[in-house]
């Protein structure tokens, strides 16, 4: 007797496509953890998304009735959409568990967490979230920040042109 036949099963891998980073959220905040969350839009929306034309620079997460709203995400309206268009600026309430939710609104509630988007992305064909629970960071950290980014960028430049040399 042959022993049993096992079905190895390759699970699909998901097709990310980046619509929009949010930079402004990492250079003013230090990212404690994040959570991928879907998001519910209407079809013009997901259209001038499928363009790129969205900003996330300004936006940020509230929690209402038990729900996550997402805040001043601008989504410009589909030229070609008539009567489907909805405001640019309306608040949009995100998809998570409700167990996530409650534990992030604990932490916000703390002094100086926020919850703010750091991505917009396609993950096959459904519009994805990252957002994540923020700590604002300090000017003096902002400016080290900056500074070590400049040596690192430095260091690159140097060792490239030592290569090329030798």
């Amino acid at each position: 007797m042959s022993p049993p036949k096992t079905r190895k099963t390759v699970g699909k891998q998901k097709q990310m496509k980046l619509i929009s980073t949010n930079k402004k959220a990492y250079h003013d905040y230090n990212v404690i953890e994040s959570l991928e969350c879907g998001i519910n839009l209407i079809g013009c929306e997901v259209k001038s998304l499928r363009r790129g034309e969205v900003n996330l620079a300004d936006s940020y997460c509230r929690i209402v009735n038990g729900n996550l709203i997402l805040v001043n995400c601008h989504i410009k309206n589909y030229d070609k959409g008539s009567y489907s268009n909805v405001a640019s600026m309306r608040d949009r309430r995100l998809l998570a568990h409700k167990r996530e939710t409650m534990r992030m609104l604990g932490k916000v509630k703390e002094k100086g967490y926020a919850i703010v988007p750091l991505k917009l992305y396609f993950k096959d064909s459904l519009v994805k979230v990252e957002v994540a629970l923020v700590k604002g960071k300090r000017d003096y950290d902002k400016k080290d920040a900056i500074a070590k980014k400049d040596s690192d960028r430095d260091l690159q430049r140097t060792m490239k042109e030592l290569s090329e040399r030798g």
